[in-house]
């Protein structure tokens, strides 16, 4: 009796059930607490994202059930993350802290960050070519946006089986942007070109900035309602920012709110990476892709740059179409330390500011597209 007893209970442990698979997404997971930690790289994802993937792989755990129907993450997972509730309250939450005054002061650059998005549709091609299908070829060009919750948004709405590969290639990328757009930019660009001083900016009233979040919720009703869970969301969390009477509001959406709902984010896209989902062919194309993605996306925003030179009177360093892309403040950041380089006088980072900015308006109208011809 007792023997048998033993028995079950060691045929019920973890480590009996244990498979190489688990143990390689557990050095995964490490891996990414590891980047998050050591190297602060979107740390506020990446370490609850690691910590998801360890907890998905504990044999019998009961965390998140095969079906992802139970288990606190799998709840997390089927009723916050795939009805989009999650990555809408991140919008919210970055609207709240987002400032379109530089986009504002001046609108041309609303072409930058829309040209940005040409990385979106290279790759979507690119994972045709390489044997996705249409839903998944879309959910893999998003990551083109340099936009982490408009990946997840995407996926999670039309090729949920990706969502671990899609959500963690996007946000490693978005990290790595200072790695990999300069040498992409100076490919692009003379050393002349990114000297090229910019005029001051105006300002911009308060008027405009209140006006502004209700203008853009209503064209792009107009234009592509499927966007407006995510840009919606964003002109709400901007409009408690600017109107100036609901501050309260404003706070609670880009602090408390924001880290609870980000927590839920990581460890949900965390829990996706179990090692039948995560350890396959197509994790290695998705992330080749998004490497493709956020290199063309660069490139698509510093060649617009550049054409727009040759009919603009006042001249545009073209460095700040690499901010189009919506990785943002970090986009800009790096245009700013490259004109600097070339110029240590240039102070470019509030004219990046305008096309970064544009670039999240981008990547939320290129998901509401893709949603639109593709659910």
């Amino acid at each position: 009796m007792i023997i048998d007893a033993l028995v079950k209970i060691w045929s019920l442990s973890g480590l009996f059930n244990l498979t190489g698979g688990n143990v390689v997404m557990y050095i995964i997971g490490i891996c990414l607490i590891y980047l998050g930690i050591r190297f602060e790289m979107e740390p506020l994802l990446l370490i609850p994202i690691g910590l998801g993937a360890i907890l998905a792989n504990i044999p019998l755990a009961g965390i998140i059930d095969p079906e992802e129907i139970g288990g606190v993450l799998g709840i997390f997972l089927k009723y916050l993350i795939r009805y989009e509730i999650v990555p809408t309250l991140i919008f919210m939450g970055i609207g709240a802290m987002t400032d379109f005054g530089p986009l504002l002061a001046d609108p041309k650059t609303f072409l930058l960050g829309a040209a940005a998005q040409i990385g979106v549709f290279l790759s979507l091609f690119g994972a045709l070519l390489l044997g996705f299908v249409p839903k998944e070829a879309a959910s893999i060009g998003i990551i083109g946006g340099a936009d982490g919750p408009t990946t997840i948004y995407v996926t999670s709405i039309l090729a949920p089986h990706l969502l671990g590969a899609t959500s963690v290639a996007a946000y490693s990328y978005m990290a790595l942007v200072p790695i990999i757009q300069p040498p992409i930019i100076k490919a692009f660009t003379s050393k002349k070109e990114r000297m090229i001083r910019m005029k001051q900016m105006r300002a911009v009233s308060k008027r405009e900035k209140i006006i502004f979040p209700l203008i853009v919720i209503i064209v792009a009703g107009m234009l592509v309602p499927k966007s407006i869970p995510l840009i919606g969301m964003l002109m709400v969390g901007n409009l408690f920012k600017e109107s100036g009477v609901t501050e309260r509001l404003a706070n609670v959406s880009r602090e408390s709110l924001m880290n609870i709902v980000t927590i839920i984010l990581g460890l949900s896209v965390g829990s996706t990476m179990t090692a039948a989902k995560f350890l396959r062919t197509d994790t290695l194309l998705v992330m080749v892709l998004g490497v493709f993605a956020f290199a063309t996306a660069t490139a698509g925003g510093v060649l617009l740059g550049k054409l727009m030179n040759l009919f603009c009177k006042d001249k545009i360093n073209p460095m700040i179409g690499a901010a189009g892309v919506s990785a943002v403040p970090m986009a800009a950041r790096v245009v700013q330390r490259l004109g600097r380089e070339a110029d240590p006088y240039n102070n470019l980072l509030m004219h990046a500011m305008g096309p970064n900015i544009a670039g999240v308006l981008g990547s939320a109208t290129a998901a509401g597209v893709l949603i639109a011809l593709l659910k």
